[in-house]
């Protein structure tokens, strides 16, 4: 049967590939005898599995149990394997990969250095630009920490309320807290740099920006003013009764029948128009009586402004005066009338109703604290706001464009943020083309334009409008950003000049120092021994490149290799999880029959991204999860939680996901096993898919106290630390919990490193392991107790807490227990403790590492090298090769071997030490280059600040 499959697979001649993040390929219109024989019975077999899924779907809310899915169908599994094989394997020669819309640099080491040290002599005014564009840098490494912590950092020193707003909008999104129940788009959470008010405050305060936000105590005072105005009259009925009040009006303006009372002299000091007309050599300077009615501005609006020249406030009006003030502000020029109009009306927007029915008003009057405030309600309420016509509307046009810049709300930041939301939501849309056409127009920096422009080639090619994408990836190469050449090939390879794209990436090899996804691209336009030649390269130099390894195992796949063709795939899904690769596994499995290992895998996947379609598209993920389960053993609650302890202690992350899926999807609201999710979703490193899992536990929470407890995890995970701990004790002071008090400790043994910091942790971990947990949070609050044991010698204590977390399978105690040993002198023990560890673990490239701390230096380069392979992420063993090359006086070999690493993960660790290898080596441009690059991962960082320091010193004694 296998061949027969194999065969018929061949037969087919797909006209769809694997074309970005998915893997499918499909053929519904397939020529040829036996490809079209195979490619109608698919379509019907495919029609026929999603009615099933329908009428199952019926039954299941009827509590009725799903019939056998062979049984109902007549579908044996050797059918169903040949049917999901032939829609769901790839081509080799139809597989590409996504070209990343983030800035890519061929030199990224000397951005790094370059933005640190534009950062450090730019004017303070000016540092909140340059952060975005640090932003901008940060937004395509795997760590979101470095793009949040550098958005934070801009919003910080931003100076203008434009730029305020958009940052503040920008940071909460960066949360999603849309996602969250109960959370109103303008609540600050308490702070400061998230607050709407304070947004609407101009002036550069970043000192300010750390402050607990007093937004509670604002509206308090707001709410006694309004209660000591209720009952009183508008005040354009106020009167000023003292006779000397009385006659100091001097002047009546006409409206209609009405006489407005004025007194010249504060009248005229409103505006310089104003005091033209009543003291220069208009005829109304000679007169008291003067006529007012072509104005358009009514008798009420009148007697506002004449108040508003006596008391300079608006602050009583009613608002549809105030609107008049506006107007009548603006056509005499009455700044200060403006402003105090402009404050007004802003204070007034709380919501999207109130915004949409001011925004075209602010436009109108160019009132910039008004539409600034419309603005913030919009952006706050995104994603959701922009499938809104009148909210699109006020953006997308150029001409839209154009009314807000006229009114100072049209920036590079602006469309920056709206592009990257709308490309997130649906890259191919009008929207998105627009958003970014406007970002294009706003860019006036070099890194600004190339970002623009990368971005519409990328929409462009997913559209498949190439002569556009061309033209626009052309231009981001034109302003400086030279990875744009890779779209500029794709384009003209997709306008059928496949040689001359070749050409063009050879010559970028050539011109610039080669990196791996340099020799992915080429190829792309290459067959054979070249482009097998090319991809090995690729991995050699970039380990962590997908495409490479979906290519080799998809060929090996089509050779029959199944097994080496999975073999393949398991290398990178060792260290680098994503749905597409796990997609390829499920179907090499599917077609091995091995129809277990392929649900792990799909459910998994649907971990990443629940909303994952396969077969090209046609066929849901849960669907297949659906077809999968009837032909595997069926598990109920209980059993899935013996599958989960036992996946748990034999680290196999994805096979626990696998099975947490299987739990949520009989218990959909159990926040317990979302959060579960979220830890072994951030174990594996899937930060996004991570904090949509938090978000889930938090909206499912049972109470008040576990709610806390996830908004604290939510809140450490994105950098806010001090937050994550105010969260876990409130939570305390409700109910005292495992949960709460594992938080506190596990956010304040990272930020304290004092002994008595350190009792106190240990003190919050007993009190945790005193409340009703499960063995698998037990364990980890054993070791994380242990660990804290041996930081202030209390070894023999470690020694019990990692044996306890032992006999409830937390089987990385093992991991900790060798580092006791260790520090007892008992280094064979520690060697041994790594080797089980080795042995139970699935995915054990950290214990290979930790092992080679334990035995002599040729059984450590094997360790570290077993390591590298499983997972070349990691940086201890690049670091230790290149220290024994430096004690061995191997100094270019030790450069190289950081270099390597570098060159597709730019570690602060790593950087520090190449710096400090050209610094014992007296290359001080070098040492400060690296430093640099270091500073701007981690600018608090005090070896590289200290290394940098003497650096520059000597660097500065050398002569010119």
């Amino acid at each position: 049967m296998q061949q027969h499959l194999f065969n018929t697979m061949r037969s087919l001649k797909m006209i769809d590939g694997c074309k970005g993040t998915q893997v499918y390929a499909l053929n519904p219109t397939a020529s040829g005898g036996g490809g079209a024989a195979g490619g109608g019975v698919g379509e019907k077999f495919l029609q026929h599995l999603q009615d099933h899924l329908r009428v199952n779907s019926i039954r299941s809310k009827s509590h009725r149990r799903y019939q056998s899915f062979s049984q109902t169908n007549n579908v044996n599994p050797s059918v169903l394997a040949e049917v999901l094989a032939i829609y769901g394997l790839p081509q080799s020669d139809l597989i590409e990969p996504q070209i990343d819309p983030s800035l890519k640099f061929v030199d990224f080491v000397g951005i790094l250095a370059d933005v640190h040290t534009k950062l450090e002599n730019c004017p303070e005014f000016e540092r909140s630009g340059v952060y975005m564009e640090q932003c901008a840098i940060f937004r395509g490494l795997p760590d979101p920490k470095l793009f949040r912590r550098c958005l934070r950092s801009a919003r910080q020193h931003a100076v203008d309320v434009h730029s305020k707003v958009v940052l503040s909008a920008w940071l909460r999104f960066e949360r999603r807290e849309d996602e969250l129940f109960g959370v109103s788009a303008m609540d600050c959470s308490g702070w400061s740099m998230e607050c709407p008010k304070t947004s609407l405050v101009s002036g550069y305060n970043p000192e300010s920006a750390h402050d607990i936000c007093s937004c509670q105590n604002g509206l308090e005072k707001d709410g006694a003013m309004e209660s000591d105005l209720q009952g009183q009259e508008c005040s354009t009925s106020i009167s000023y009764n003292d006779d000397d009040e009385e006659d100091d009006y001097d002047m009546w303006f006409c409206i209609g029948d009405d006489e407005v009372k004025c007194n010249r002299y504060k009248i005229a000091s409103l505006s310089r128009p104003f005091k033209s007309m009543l003291y220069g050599s208009f005829m109304e300077s000679k007169k008291e009586r003067i006529y007012f009615a072509q104005n358009g501005i009514s008798a009420k609006a009148m007697r506002a402004a004449e108040v508003f020249s006596r008391i300079k406030s608006v602050d009583s009006f009613d608002p549809n005066v105030v609107f008049e003030l506006l107007v009548l502000a603006n056509r005499f020029c009455c700044d200060e009338m403006k402003s105090a109009c402009d404050a007004y009306l802003a204070a007034l927007v709380d919501d999207m109703d109130s915004a949409a029915l001011l925004v075209e008003h602010g436009l109108e009057e160019t009132a910039y604290l008004l539409v600034a405030a419309c603005l913030q309600v919009f952006l706050r309420e995104l994603p959701s706001s922009m499938h809104n016509p009148n909210v699109t509307r006020l953006f997308c046009s150029s001409e839209a464009r154009e009314r807000l810049a006229s009114v100072g709300h049209a920036s590079f930041l602006l469309y920056s943020f709206l592009s990257q939301i709308a490309m997130e939501e649906d890259i191919k849309s009008n929207t998105t083309v627009m958003l970014l056409e406007r970002m294009g127009e706003c860019a006036t920096e070099n890194w600004q334009k190339q970002l623009a422009f990368h971005q519409l080639g990328c929409v462009m090619l997913e559209r498949k409008e190439f002569k556009d994408a061309q033209k626009w990836f052309e231009a981001a190469v034109e302003a400086g950003h030279v990875y744009s050449l890779v779209g500029v090939a794709r384009a003209i390879n997709k306008r059928g000049h496949k040689y001359k794209a070749y050409k063009m990436i050879n010559s970028l090899i050539s011109d610039y120092n080669p990196s791996g996804w340099m020799y992915q691209e080429r190829s792309l336009y290459s067959s054979g021994k070249e482009k097998m030649m090319d991809l090995n390269t690729a991995t050699e130099m970039d380990p962590t490149l997908s495409y490479p390894y979906k290519y080799r195992a998809v060929s090996m796949m089509e050779d029959d290799k199944i097994g080496a063709s999975i073999s393949e795939i398991n290398k990178i899904i060792g260290f680098k999880v994503s749905p597409d690769c796990l997609e390829l596994r499920a179907w090499f499995l599917i077609s091995l029959e091995d129809y277990e290992g392929a649900l792990t895998d799909v459910r998994a996947l649907l971990t990443l991204d629940p909303q994952y379609m396969m077969f090209h598209g046609k066929l849901h993920g849960d669907q297949l999860v659906e077809i999968l389960r009837h032909h595997v053993q069926q598990c109920n609650q209980a059993d899935c939680w013996m599958q989960l302890y036992d996946r748990w202690s034999s680290v196999d992350d994805i096979g626990s996901l696998a099975v947490v899926h299987h739990m949520l999807a009989n218990d959909p609201g159990k926040s317990l096993l979302r959060f579960r999710q979220s830890l072994l979703l951030l174990r594996l490193n899937c930060h996004k898919a991570a904090m949509r899992s938090l978000r889930m536990a938090r909206n499912h929470a049972a109470s008040e106290h576990e709610r806390l407890i996830y908004e604290g995890w939510i809140l450490y995970d994105t950098g806010y630390r001090e937050e994550a701990i105010a969260k876990a004790e409130e939570s305390i002071s409700i109910q005292r919990s495992f949960e709460a008090f594992f938080l506190k400790a596990y956010v304040l043994s990272e930020t304290t490193t004092d002994h008595e910091s350190s009792f106190y942790v240990i003190q919050l971990l007993e009190d945790a392991l005193r409340c009703p947990s499960d063995g698998l949070r037990k364990g980890q609050a054993l070791s994380n107790l242990a660990s804290i044991y041996v930081d202030v010698e209390k070894l023999d204590h470690a020694v019990d807490c990692y044996m306890n977390a032992l006999n409830i399978k937390h089987t990385r105690a093992h991991q900790g227990l060798a580092r006791v040993y260790h520090l007892k002198n008992l280094r064979k023990a520690a060697y041994d403790e790594m080797t089980k560890l080795i042995d139970k673990a699935r995915y054990n490239a950290s214990a290979y590492e930790k092992r080679s701390e334990y035995c002599d230096r040729e059984m450590a380069k094997s360790d570290l090298s077993m390591a590298t392979r499983l997972d070349p992420l990691r940086t201890y063993p690049y670091r230790y090769r290149a220290a024994v090359l430096m004690d061995d006086h191997k100094e270019a070999e030790a450069i190289t071997e950081l270099t390597k690493a570098i060159a597709f993960k730019p570690d602060l660790q790593l950087l520090h030490l190449r710096a400090a290898f050209h610094d014992s080596m007296g290359d001080y441009s070098a040492t400060l280059r690296d430093c640099e690059a270091a500073l701007c991962l981690d600018p608090k960082h005090t070896d590289t600040i200290e290394l940098h320091q003497k650096a520059q010193k000597r660097a500065d004694e050398q002569p010119k």
